[in-house]
């Protein structure tokens, strides 16, 4: 049968028989669906079997009862104001859940069904029943959550009083009310009901993928949230899942595993199937080695997100997906793909910054939803039964929002959850309204008090602040596209993974420094000797942190190399192919004490800007174990992740034997440089390195200028001392004497040379004279780009 051409007469279809053109027939959900089915099969792509009703069934099903009659009434009484919402959806569901299917849809359904379960090899094959409206999946509507689902639904009449009960799902509360917000007709909108083979993901795991990064828009990357069991509770935002995150350009080349990031969630429940009695489904605890375990394997992440390409290839535009791992077979399958309706709508050349231009106490952080700031006041609300409680333009503060949080969530100022993810129901609500949201606080309703002013900052990536207090913040808008182009390579200052996507719409020329120190304070937060010699930590409380920190890793010093590497490829990751200069560790002693365990390693020092840091520390045999981690993390970077961008350099290189020790202990470490395109750099910022340039050049394909320390080491002046902060300035003639001779000796040896220091992000003089001095790249701090690339192009203008 052709369905495409007699879908009017038809009133039940497989999915395989049906794709995109049919939304008017099947909604948008089963027409992908059958997309998926009829199309990506051969892309490896699994998706469960199963068939559909059409719209012409619905509207056969209204038609045969005379309801519609009834349901327009109770729609112009509530839009008249003569009644109350909940009493209109609630009087059109009554008459659905009343009515009866035709006998020949009736039969319909159950032939299909009868088929489904032969195909299976089921005797009453267990199904998942999904709604799928007509005006479902839109590019300008998600509709996310708004109709039911119900799983685990076994035998004939199960099934029928499941079909019933999702055509009355098309007029819950918050179904009704998300078409009043978009303007659709309710009585136009029909729905389809989609029948599939239940995968075991109960027995499993499940979640949600996007093929683009949901907060930055980022379009390279592939964003995956998993959790055991059924994944409604993924959707639902009722547990913190696991996050991954797959960079999709070196996901062809099958030597490189580019998964960039790798969080896992605290998972503390999951949706299992039913033991008895009528519910189908029910919420447990995991156990505590489901918590304390990541829910995908490697092989796994990487499946996915090819499929994720797979997807976005076939339909041309990025898509919101969920998928399920059935736990009997260990399969994965798609089992929903639709197009992703935020980020594809925004524009490119436009960029809007947020700045917070106070400081108060922070109580709660979370993942942040949106990039812009707000405030208001705190507007506890516990139950949507309460919900009527809520205060037009304050801080909607809850555990959790699911559809029926619709209507106040696009009247808050922002959102607050204790749970949830990035791809949790509050966080693609939120996303889709443009409300900023801090999602998976895990303590935000308990913390934030009821009216209280607070303010709700997701303008610093991806975790999100909220903070005590009315902090005033600006907002920067620039049109890209106008900015000017500068002969000098302009590139960014980055410290930490969560914020590179942030900027990824910078025109930057790559990273002119990335520092290794935020990723190991933040993320690892052990110090690395106390990962290769864990028995030296004497402090047990610093024993048992350390043990918290690295469950799931049986070998302490992968912990460090994992943590490091995906941290520096999720900075590599939004400027490949450009070059990313990854500084080596630089913290002083008393930095490196602060770490965990820190205290059994580090001794105390009178001076430790001077004393045991940067190039030093890596071939000393009080820290060459841990520098060796560094290296294995910057190699599995390069060769294993894929990111052969990264470029290592050396931070307080003193002197040429001390360039030569580190570069034979970077290579006994695998780091050979030259070897697999490898650049090694060094950092420019001790007078001995502009002194002997010429002689540093041979060792290094490259200087970057730290014009902090250069200027410190020059005047004699501590860049931390408030006495003397009026003698510090890297304009000082002598220290630009010294910036000059040293990018002159540079060009004579034909190596590169940037600037990686705060001075031309602070001052636009200094800019004007590096420019004036030919220097080749210069690296801002990326909330200082869009000011600083005019001036970097008005300097190079006057030079002609």
């Amino acid at each position: 049968m052709n369905a495409r051409t007699t879908m009017t007469d038809v009133h039940v279809v497989w999915l395989e028989d049906v794709g995109m053109g049919d939304v008017p027939s099947v909604g948008g959900k089963n027409a992908s669906l059958g997309e998926l089915t009829r199309s990506l099969i051969s892309s490896g792509v699994r998706v469960p079997e199963g068939f559909a009703t059409t719209a012409s069934a619905y509207r056969a099903f209204v038609a045969a009862n005379g309801i519609e009659p009834a349901m327009r009434a109770s729609i112009d009484a509530y839009r008249a104001g003569r009644t109350r919402l909940r009493e209109a959806g609630e009087s059109i569901r009554e008459l659905i859940l009343e009515g009866q299917f035709p006998p020949d849809i009736a039969a319909d359904i159950r032939e299909h069904y009868r088929a489904l379960s032969q195909r299976t090899g089921q005797a009453r094959a267990s199904v998942a029943v999904r709604s799928s409206a007509t005006a479902e999946d839109l590019p300008d509507a998600s509709f996310a959550g708004q109709q039911e689902t119900f799983l685990n639904v076994a035998g004939e009449r199960e099934l029928m009083e499941a079909c019933r009960r999702c055509y009355a799902s098309l007029y819950t509360d918050r179904a009704i009310s998300y078409r009043e917000i978009k303007g659709f007709d309710h009585l136009d909108v029909a729905l389809s009901i989609g029948v599939q083979r239940m995968v075991r993901s109960d027995l499993g795991a499940s979640g949600v993928m996007f093929s683009i990064d949901t907060e930055s828009g980022f379009p390279r990357s592939v964003l995956i949230s998993a959790a055991w069991g059924l994944g409604e509770t993924v959707v639902q935002g009722t547990i913190n899942p696991d996050k991954y995150q797959v960079f999709k350009p070196l996901l062809s080349t099958t030597q490189f595993a580019p998964i960039i990031e790798k969080t896992m969630g605290s998972k503390e429940r999951k949706m299992v199937y039913s033991r008895g009695g009528h519910a189908r489904t029910r919420t447990v605890d995991t156990t505590d080695l489901e918590r304390r375990s990541l829910v995908l394997t490697e092989s796994e992440i990487l499946t996915l997100a090819r499929w994720a390409v797979a997807v976005e290839d076939h339909y041309g535009c990025p898509m919101d997906m969920e998928w399920a791992k059935d736990g009997s077979t260990g399969e994965l399958f798609m089992v929903q793909a639709r197009p992703e309706t935020v980020q594809a709508r925004r524009s490119g050349s436009v960029f809007r910054v947020y700045h917070l231009r106070e400081s108060g106490p922070r109580l709660v952080s979370g993942a942040a939803i949106g990039e812009s700031i707000a405030h208001g006041s705190a507007c506890v609300v516990r139950d949507a039964r309460d919900i009527d409680k809520f205060r037009d333009g304050a801080i909607l503060v809850t555990q959790m929002t699911d559809p029926d949080w619709v209507p106040i969530m696009q009247r808050a100022a922002g959102i607050v959850t204790d749970h949830g993810g990035p791809t949790s129901h509050a966080a693609i609500v939120s996303r889709e309204l443009g409300v900023p949201a801090v999602v998976g606080t895990g303590n935000g309703t308990s913390v934030l008090e009821e009216g209280k002013p607070i303010t709700l900052s997701c303008a610093g990536g991806e975790d999100g602040e909220v903070y005590e207090g009315t902090l005033a913040f600006d907002v920067e808008e620039v049109d890209l596209g106008a900015l000017p182009a500068t002969r000098t390579a302009v590139m960014v200052n980055i410290a930490s993974p969560s914020a590179a996507f942030q900027w990824w719409r910078l025109p930057a020329a790559g990273v002119g420094l990335a520092r290794m120190e935020f990723i190991i304070s933040n993320l690892i937060r052990i110090h690395p000797m106390a990962l290769v010699h864990p028995e030296r930590v004497t402090d047990a409380g610093e024993a048992a942190r350390i043990r918290e920190l690295t469950c799931g890793y049986t070998d302490l010093q992968e912990y460090f190399v994992d943590v490091l590497a995906r941290g520096i490829a999720k900075i590599a990751a939004p400027y490949h192919p450009l070059p990313v200069i990854v500084r080596l560790s630089d913290f002083k002693s008393n930095e490196y004490a602060h770490l965990i365990g820190g205290g059994s390693f580090e001794v105390a020092e009178e001076n430790p800007m001077l004393g045991f840091r940067g190039a030093s520390r890596y071939y000393d045999k009080r820290y060459r174990e841990g520098f060796a981690l560094e290296c294995r993390a910057l190699k599995r970077v390069r060769e294993k992740l894929g990111f052969s961008n990264v470029i290592v350099m050396v931070p307080f290189c003193r002197t040429l034997h001390e360039a030569d020790l580190v570069t034979k202990v970077m290579a006994e470490n695998g780091l050979v440089r030259g070897e697999e395109g490898l650049q090694i750099y060094m950092m420019c910022e001790v007078p001995s390195n502009v002194i002997l340039a010429s002689e540093f050049a041979r060792r290094f394909d490259g200087f970057s200028i730290g014009s902090n320390d250069l200027t410190q080491l020059v005047l004699g002046v501590d860049r931390d001392s408030e006495q003397l902060a009026g003698l510090f300035d890297e304009r000082d003639e002598a220290v630009t004497s010294m910036i000059a001779e040293v990018i002159g000796k540079a060009h004579a040896a034909g190596i590169k040379i940037g600037i990686c220091g705060q001075g031309p992000s602070n001052h636009p003089d200094f800019a004007e004279f590096l420019v004036k001095e030919g220097i080749d790249s210069i690296s801002l701090n990326p909330d200082t780009y869009l000011k600083t690339v005019p001036v970097i192009a008005a300097a190079e203008k006057s030079e002609k």
